[in-house]
């Protein structure tokens, strides 16, 4: 007897340009993800980021396979999550650059299981990665959390495509 995934017939994928264009419509938080490898740190700024489970601890973060950091992410098999507050969109979009000194006058400590901790964020939570899969062009990293701290600040937010703060509703 056939499944019924099998019995259905394949739709054609949505066009890019449109899937892009949509997914921009879901408003998400504004994170760094760090990683410390071979001695050397590396960045980048993620929107991609989830909770997974609270037993155990656990979240995902996707990061596209062409970066430093993601091969830094799979040597090192830990990161940091480092969660923007709404004043820190200039050290996000330092981050989202390819190819720059991404640390270069940030202020930050390495945390308790090596990596880059930012100074002065929202949150960071220090996680070591537990599984890796491929999605499309990125990893999926999915991890535990071995360390969780937080501030009192409102979150930096994107939205289609442009940052912006988080305003309680009415």
């Amino acid at each position: 007897m056939n499944s019924s995934k099998e019995n259905k017939e394949r739709l054609p994928l949505v066009e890019q340009d449109q899937f892009k264009h949509v997914i921009g419509h879901f408003a998400s938080g504004v994170s760094i993800i760090t990683v410390r490898n071979n001695g050397v740190d590396f960045g980048i700024t993620a929107s991609a980021v989830s909770s997974v489970s609270v037993e155990p601890p656990m979240l995902l973060v996707c990061v596209n396979k062409s970066t430093g950091t993601c091969h830094a992410i799979s040597a090192a098999e830990s990161f940091t999550v480092n969660i923007m507050n709404e004043n820190q969109k200039d050290l996000a979009l330092r981050f989202a650059r390819a190819n720059t000194d991404k640390f270069k006058n940030v202020h930050f400590s390495y945390g308790d299981l090596g990596n880059p901790v930012l100074e002065d964020t929202l949150a960071h939570l220090e996680c070591r990665v537990v599984e890796e899969v491929t999605g499309g062009t990125h990893s999926v990293f999915l991890a535990e959390v071995q360390n969780a701290h937080s501030a009192s600040a409102d979150p930096l937010v994107y939205y289609r495509g442009k940052f912006g703060q988080f305003i309680e509703a009415k």
